[in-house]
C-alpha cells in the first residue's frame, strides 16, 4: 500500500488532488511551510555531520558540472 504524504509539521495527511496541486508540498499549508522555515532560521534544525574536505571537493565538482550543463 502506498502511504499518503503527511505534513512534517502538523502531521495532517495530504490526500489525492490536493497533494498534486499543492504549492506547499511537502507541507499542507503556507502556515506549516513558514513554521518550518523559521525553525531552520532560528537554528532549531541543524545538520550535525561535518563534511570532510573530500566530500566538500566532491560536492563542488558536482555543482560545477551542473552549472556547465545549463
Amino acid at each position: 500500500m502506498i502511504k499518503l504524504p503527511e505534513c512534517p509539521i502538523c502531521k495532517k495527511t495530504i490526500v489525492g488532488e490536493a497533494a498534486r496541486q499543492s504549492d506547499f508540498l511537502p507541507f499542507c499549508s503556507e502556515r506549516c511551510r513558514r513554521v518550518d522555515f523559521f525553525r531552520w532560521f532560528e537554528g532549531k534544525y541543524a545538520i550535525e555531520e561535518p563534511l570532510s574536505p573530500l566530500q566538500l571537493a566532491d560536492e563542488a565538482e558536482k555543482l560545477e558540472q551542473r552549472r556547465d550543463e545549463l
